[in-house]
């Protein structure tokens, strides 16, 4: 082995630490910029020993970076709150044609592969082509380009069975002959663009959380099989701790709806109407800013529950203001946060943080509802499904079962919302018909400005 070598793997050790520091330090809202950094300072370093190695000059290196860097800080400022999932999906189906890519451009450059070689560049190209076209169609359905509804048609799960037999038919084919293999290999290509759509499209705008996390596992495992192709470690290492978090994410955000992944995938969630008992149960009761300014003048204790709402309206900044002035007048305040609220795990996470919330202040549905009885007041702000009672008490709900923040419990509630309508599942919510429960209608940044102009004029 020579020195060159030798340097190499060094720095291939060094970036994998960073990866791993990087992805633990992620694990925590008050860490997760600094493990960003620390992960990107890895990326940044395994891909420039690489090109290096390989006799890229210097100053393109260089030049690359500074490109890079440009769009990725343009992105980064002009991409809206309300267009952050969008803009993961589209992150994971690059990282998915990139793979697929890398693949294709290994076998025109030597069809004599190994039957291993030829089998993980039939996986690269099969996962990685699955999950291009699957994020692109939860791109379109987060940035509603196409219906956010499950599409769902008689037979569906025997034409996707059907594509991955065909799939699976000949990645063996060409796997046990590889140099003349190409037209098995065509097939796979298409079919896995065709599978990443007849898989995503079913799928409901509820389940998108669950989807953009799935799709990221996918493309860390289209990348640990691409860098087997390339014989590339640090790209076997990387695409390993995408596609191992990715799964386990997923398993998490399974279990905070009670709905195994396989329910998620193949239930067509959304597609149906709702059941009767999940409709208008009473009449609800509205309130003004006025009213709700003396509610939460009085209260001890506040809990926001954040949902997309809120990033809709692009009131987190103005939320943090109305918790400063409770907090001024000496109430606890907390944000509740639901591990699927939003539309990409940890959305309202970045929302907040955002802002410039305080990191102690955000409190998970696991901590929250045992002391739920003894918070004043629960300002629910864009949430509709994470706090919806039915998950608990009505059996004819879509959601039965799912966990929820268990908003009416608290002693009063407030829902900010612009009208009645449903939220992303499509089901009417009982706790707007509680008799703790005060409708607060309205645009969410326009009525909370209203509660802070009410708490800075009583000053």
């Amino acid at each position: 082995m020579n020195m060159m070598t030798l340097v190499i793997n060094f720095a291939y050790v060094i970036s994998a630490i960073l990866f791993i520091f990087g992805l633990k330090m992620l694990s925590s809202p008050a860490t997760a910029r600094r493990g960003n950094l620390v992960s990107a300072q890895g990326m940044l370093l395994a891909i420039v020993v690489t090109l290096l190695y390989t006799g890229l000059d210097f100053k393109w290196i260089a030049l690359g970076v500074v490109v890079g860097s440009v769009i990725g800080l343009v992105a980064a400022y002009k991409v809206k709150m309300t267009s952050m999932p969008e803009m993961v999906a589209l992150f994971n189906g690059f990282g998915g044609i990139a793979s697929l890519l890398l693949a294709w451009s290994e076998y025109h450059q030597n069809v004599d592969l190994t039957t291993f070689i030829a089998l993980v560049t039939f996986l690269s190209a099969f996962i990685g082509g699955v999950t291009f076209s699957g994020s692109m169609v939860a791109f379109g359905k987060l940035s509603e380009l196409i219906s956010s509804k499950a599409v769902v048609f008689k037979g569906q799960h025997l034409v996707n069975g059907a594509i991955l037999l065909t799939a699976v038919g000949g990645g063996v084919l060409f796997a046990a002959d590889p140099a003349a293999g190409y037209t098995f290999f065509l097939v796979v290509v298409g079919v896995a663009l065709i599978f990443g759509v007849t898989s995503v499209i079913p799928i409901g705008g509820a389940d998108m959380p669950v989807v953009i996390s799935l799709l990221n596992s996918y493309s860390g495992i289209a990348a640990c099989a691409a860098g087997f192709v390339i014989n590339n470690n640090i790209l076997i290492v990387a695409g390993a701790l995408v596609g191992a978090s990715g799964i386990i994410l997923t398993k998490i955000m399974c279990k905070a709806m009670n709905r195994s992944l396989g329910n998620v995938l193949f239930s067509g969630f959304g597609a149906t109407t709702q059941a009767a008992g999940s409709g208008p149960q009473g009449e609800a009761k509205p309130a003004s800013a006025e009213d709700v300014y003396y509610i939460l003048e009085a209260a001890d204790s506040v809990a926001f529950v954040p949902g997309y709402g809120l990033a809709v309206a692009q009131a987190q900044h103005v939320v943090r203001e109305l918790g400063e002035l409770l907090e001024a007048n000496d109430t606890e305040v907390q944000y509740a946060i639901h591990p699927v609220a939003g539309r990409m795990p940890g959305h309202m996470n970045v929302l907040l943080a955002e802002a410039n919330v305080s990191y102690d202040q955000l409190v998970e549905m696991d901590d929250i509802n045992p002391k739920m009885d003894t918070i004043d007041v629960c300002v629910v702000i864009g949430a509709n499904d994470v706090v919806n009672p039915a998950a608990l008490d009505d059996e004819s709900s879509p959601i039965y079962g799912m966990p929820i923040i268990e908003t009416h419990r608290a002693k009063t509630v407030i829902v900010l919302k612009r009208s009645m309508n449903p939220g992303f599942a499509g089901i009417q919510n009982a706790l707007f018909f509680y008799p703790n429960t005060r409708m607060y209608f309205g645009d969410a940044k326009a009525s909370i400005q209203a509660l802070v102009a009410e708490f800075k004029g009583a000053e």
